[in-house]
């Protein structure tokens, strides 16, 4: 049986103007450590203004951040744990 033992505290902040909406994501990691990225998006004058649209794009990328940032953290920990190279880490 699997038992939870941790949990991630994530945010994400927007700041927007007509045109443009930047993402801030935060993760807090058990050990006191922070992830932090950045992810943007850019309306086209043509494009109807649609604020959330452009916040689930910046937040994505973001988030995507995020992922690949926390992947090169693990590789570096497995690394560092075992004294060798180890396989990369695919998404």
């Amino acid at each position: 049986m699997m038992h939870t033992t941790v949990g991630w505290h994530v945010e994400l902040e927007f700041m927007e103007d007509d045109q443009h909406t930047r993402a801030a994501a935060l993760v807090r990691l058990p050990d006191g450590s922070e992830v932090r990225a950045h992810g943007q998006a850019s309306r086209h004058r043509s494009d109807a203004n649609q604020p959330r649209v452009g916040e689930e794009i910046a937040g994505a990328r973001a988030l995507n951040e995020l992922a690949m940032q926390l992947l090169t953290k693990a590789h570096e920990e497995i690394d560092q744990a075992s004294g060798r190279t180890s396989h990369p880490i695919h998404v």
